[in-house]
């Protein structure tokens, strides 16, 4: 383990050198200030980045003599594994990571990689509310570089494709699908019989294009806000993964805080993930409204026919990373208070 952090600092120590003197030149303004830099990957328009002003916003009005907080979207400071890397060397401070990315540091994070593992939204919720499951994930990597502070939702992973419709299982064979980059997304779409294409986000819209995949997977947004519904016309609500992003920090970073700004961080991350919730929401219904408007369809399938098929990868990855199944257990106790809402 300890050598996989080596190879991956390795790489990030290069990135950080080529960063530090691009950021330099962007901070000669701010010299009397303490600069925080957040990196993220998504749009402006993007609940994640209204949640990151919001925490900007927050910390500035508290602490702005002290501190200048400085979000940088749509991968300004590089794809978000690069992000990642930084952060692990403290070129940047924080940044919205993707759990699959997460995976590859601590497989930990398998647990919420594992498809259908929350009944519903309210499950989903209060799991990831929850620090007595959170909080050792969180703090998993630090020996990485870095650690989790809060989570952001990205709503519910779906199929969407070019050409073919996603009305049961067997639809997916044969197609090459773009996933995230972990292993039990790959397990996954092998399942299925798809060929599974793990590719940074930011390639995606040029693959689908230029017909390298077939098609993706991911929550509603992705249609509008990245333009994948110019090409794909079926998005089909099968609802694989309710899979959280998370906003990690540099641990040397946020070790050296003093002890009353640090308060006022924990205090911003909390209000960073409740605005960037609410914004999820009220945009998620947008993104339907639009997406219908660029002639996408709605396909909603029987998602129990889609779970079967992957019962076995839950199993068989639980079994194998023992550290899962204490966490799995109390999701499961969330799971029966808070049910899936059977269909009318």
């Amino acid at each position: 383990k300890k050598e996989g952090y080596m190879n991956k600092k390795l790489k990030a120590i290069i990135l950080s050198l080529f960063m530090v003197l691009i950021l330099a030149s962007c901070s000669s303004n701010a010299q009397e200030k303490i600069i925080v830099r957040v990196g993220h990957n998504q749009s402006q328009k993007h609940p994640t980045h209204l949640g990151l002003l919001e925490f900007e916003k927050f910390v500035e009005d508290k602490l702005g003599d002290k501190y200048d907080v400085q979000v940088y979207p749509s991968e300004l400071l590089g794809s978000q594994t690069d992000m990642v890397q930084l952060t692990q060397t403290g070129a940047i401070d924080i940044c919205v990571a993707s759990n699959a990315i997460l995976e590859t540091f601590d497989n930990v994070y398998e647990i919420f990689n594992l498809p259908y593992l929350f009944s519903s939204e309210k499950a989903y919720h209060s799991v990831m509310d929850d620090k007595e499951i959170t909080g050792p994930i969180f703090s998993s990597t630090k020996e990485g570089g870095f650690v989790g502070v809060t989570w952001l939702d990205a709503g519910s992973r779906s199929f969407y494709t070019k050409d073919r419709k996603i009305e049961k299982p067997e639809d997916l064979k044969g197609l090459k699908i773009r996933v995230q980059q972990s292993p039990t997304n790959v397990k996954m779409m092998d399942m299925f019989g798809a060929s599974a294409s793990p590719m940074g986000f930011g390639e995606v819209y040029t693959a689908l294009q230029s017909g390298i995949i077939d098609g993706a997977e991911n929550n509603e947004m992705s249609l509008t806000e990245n333009g994948h519904g110019e090409i794909c016309k079926y998005y089909s609500y099968d609802m694989h993964q309710m899979v959280p992003d998370i906003v990690i920090a540099n641990y040397e970073w946020l070790e050296s805080l003093p002890k009353e700004d640090r308060k006022v961080f924990e205090e911003g991350f909390k209000v960073l993930s409740e605005k960037q919730r609410k914004e999820w929401k009220s945009s998620v219904e947008n993104a339907k409204a639009k997406a219908t408007e660029m002639g996408v369809e709605f396909i909603y399938p029987d998602q129990k026919a889609f779970s079967k098929v992957v019962e076995p990868l839950k199993e068989e990855v639980i079994n194998k990373n023992k550290k899962l199944k204490p966490y799995y257990e109390k999701i499961q106790e969330y799971n029966k208070k808070y049910p899936a809402k059977e269909a009318k």
